[in-house]
């Protein structure tokens, strides 16, 4: 608890997809991918994929990681983990860090020219995947990575990425993961979108300007109740009222940042989220998880109020090759433990992290 008190979340605990990029960092790139098929049959018409590269991909296409995003969030979502000396080390890997579709980056409701907003085809974790995967075969030319990484829904992603694709990578890294959400998921995601969607300013996804009281009850919603734990709050506010002017900060500054009906559709694609729904499995979760071939990590944290570590925890016993952790044991920072703010945290998935990969059969090893 103590190392709660050295530190106060300012920032968004889902990272939001507008985060501007400075002079020092990668470029932002977008690849078309022309009309995506999704696995509803339907088509995003004219889909790009956005992305940011870290490091060189060496001659023999050997060294890439692929990093998948969360709700929300976008490819800066984990750049707490990117760098030299860090677990993602770009002078040792090829880090291609990737957009979900809906984050407002990649082709989303709020940039399609031909399906604006509430016209844009539902999409799956696992069309998010299949972007991805067109990416890196169409774009690099890549057939195999070292590891698949993501927090949140993008540890959902990961692995969905090793029951599609069993044979492409090494290794996956699911951090504060789902296999498949469960009601209490589902109950906060419904919480979310019912706090936009019934704001007479959501004007059915047509407004002109953000619904900003449905917005503001989004973020107490899910950042600052089910991405955060009561221990977390006990720790940075010792007389409890003083919580609701720091509540107020954090509303303000999502106003400018976010777009409500991204939100909708990601949640949409969450919500319904089964690795056992994959062809092939007939619904059956334990199977699907079963098929993965890769070593995998799976990391929880301490009263995830977002994604019960519950479900983690007793689904990824059906991975064959499977390490389960809980990040900085002892500490209770919940979902927000793979978030990049707590110290503790971020010292503990480098380390962690890193070593799992250096220790990966077939990985590189210079």
């Amino acid at each position: 608890m103590k190392r709660l008190v050295q530190f106060a979340v300012v920032g968004l605990l889902l990272s939001l997809p507008v985060d501007a990029h400075t002079p020092q960092q990668p470029p932002h790139q977008l690849f078309s991918e022309g009309d995506l098929k999704l696995e509803s049959g339907e088509m995003i018409e004219d889909f790009s994929i956005s992305y940011v590269t870290h490091g060189t991909l060496n001659a023999t296409k050997s060294n890439a990681i692929l990093m998948v995003t969360a709700i929300s969030g976008n490819h800066h979502r984990i750049d707490f983990m990117i760098g030299p000396g860090k677990a993602l080390d770009p002078t040792k890997y090829f880090v291609i860090c990737t957009d979900a579709i809906g984050n407002g980056l990649t082709t989303s409701p709020s940039n399609s020219k031909t399906q604006p907003r509430m016209q844009f085809p539902k999409f799956t974790i696992r069309d998010m995947v299949e972007s991805q995967y067109r990416l890196l075969k169409e774009k690099f030319g890549i057939d195999h990575v070292v590891a698949v990484i993501g927090p949140s829904m993008g540890g959902m992603q990961t692995l969905q990425w090793g029951v599609s694709h069993p044979d492409f990578m090494n290794a996956l890294v699911a951090m504060v993961p789902l296999a498949q959400t469960p009601a209490w998921t589902v109950a906060v995601l419904e919480a979310s979108r019912k706090a936009i969607m019934e704001d007479p300013a959501w004007k059915d996804g047509n407004y002109d300007t953000p619904p900003e009281k449905g917005v503001r009850l989004w973020r107490d919603i899910l950042n600052l109740l089910a991405a955060r734990t009561p221990d977390m709050y006990q720790a940075q506010f010792k007389n409890g009222i003083n919580v609701l002017p720091w509540m107020t900060e954090q509303e303000n500054a999502v106003m400018k940042a976010f777009d409500a009906n991204d939100w909708i559709y990601q949640t949409w694609a969450y919500e319904r989220h089964d690795v056992g729904t994959t062809p092939g499995f007939d619904g059956n979760t334990a199977k699907a998880l079963a098929s993965i071939k890769a070593k995998t990590l799976i990391l929880t944290g301490t009263k995830d109020l977002l994604n019960p570590e519950f479900e983690p925890k007793q689904m990824g016993k059906n991975i064959p090759d499977v390490k389960m952790m809980t990040i900085s044991p002892g500490t209770v920072t919940g979902h927000a433990s793979a978030g990049g703010s707590n110290p503790a945290d971020v010292e503990f998935l480098n380390r962690e992290v890193g070593a799992f990969l250096d220790n990966v059969p077939g990985n590189i090893k210079n």
